[in-house]
């Protein structure tokens, strides 16, 4: 089973358009919502309106440059923000002094989101991967149960041994508390159509996600090519499309 989702949905209007064309033309299969941006609203009417499922695209980095009233919202994120990105080992660490900002700044999407969208998420996941940091995996934000992203999936001669087996601990602890698929793919590098051919021939016999970002333009076009068609018609049907 292949899961096609494009990320960033609502993060601005090219986001948002690049990606609803993508669903018209059955290049992906749900989106990511990000909430508390520019385009989030209008994202949120429009999946409505489509039908595409949608999740929660956790924001613990970008700034809210959406319609938002409270003060101590922006505050809250921006001390986060600048914890997580001060290193890219900061997510490996958990900052007790940061419980509260991230309990608040967790559920203040997620009501968000509910609110714009009617219902809760089908899934959550990160903008920049942030929802696998250990203040919100040691924290439990995430309710148990829920459909959430794993880390990347890497052979064993592509990383590191340090590297590798701390993705298998993170993806350990999402496994015992979530539902997770098997694996996990970006679409990029898209240089060549081999590994894409490769993250199909997976989808074949387990469930695989495939995370895509149309608001890019060399993925935007590749999402809109023949061949990537050809090989998403594969991945469900076992035939190339007659395209």
């Amino acid at each position: 089973m292949l899961i096609i989702t494009a990320d960033d949905w609502g993060k601005n209007v090219a986001a948002t358009d690049h990606t609803m064309l993508c669903f018209k033309n059955g290049r992906i299969t749900s989106v990511s919502a990000m909430v508390f941006l520019r385009d989030s609203e209008r994202a949120a009417d429009l999946a409505r309106e489509s039908g595409v499922e949608s999740g929660l695209h956790l924001n613990f980095s970008l700034p809210f440059d959406g319609p938002v009233r409270s003060e101590k919202l922006l505050t809250s994120q921006h001390r986060l923000a600048a914890f997580l990105e001060k290193s890219r080992f900061a997510p490996m660490l958990y900052n007790p002094f940061l419980k509260k900002d991230f309990e608040y700044v967790y559920m203040a999407q997620y009501d968000e989101y509910v609110r714009l969208y009617g219902m809760a998420p089908a899934h959550i996941n990160g903008h920049r991967h942030k929802h696998l940091c250990w203040n919100v995996l040691i924290g439990g934000l995430i309710p148990k149960g829920s459909r959430v992203r794993r880390t990347f999936t890497f052979r064993w001669d592509e990383k590191n041994a340090f590297n590798l087996m701390y993705r298998r601990l993170i993806d350990r602890i999402i496994a015992l508390k979530y539902v997770c698929t098997d694996s996990f793919f970006s679409l990029m590098p898209i240089d060549n159509m081999d590994r894409l051919q490769r993250i199909i021939n997976l989808s074949k016999q387990s469930v695989v996600e495939l995370m895509v970002h149309p608001e890019r333009k060399e993925e935007f076009e590749c999402l809109m090519s023949d061949e990537y068609v050809d090989l998403i018609f594969l991945a469900k049907t076992g035939h190339y499309s007659l395209l």
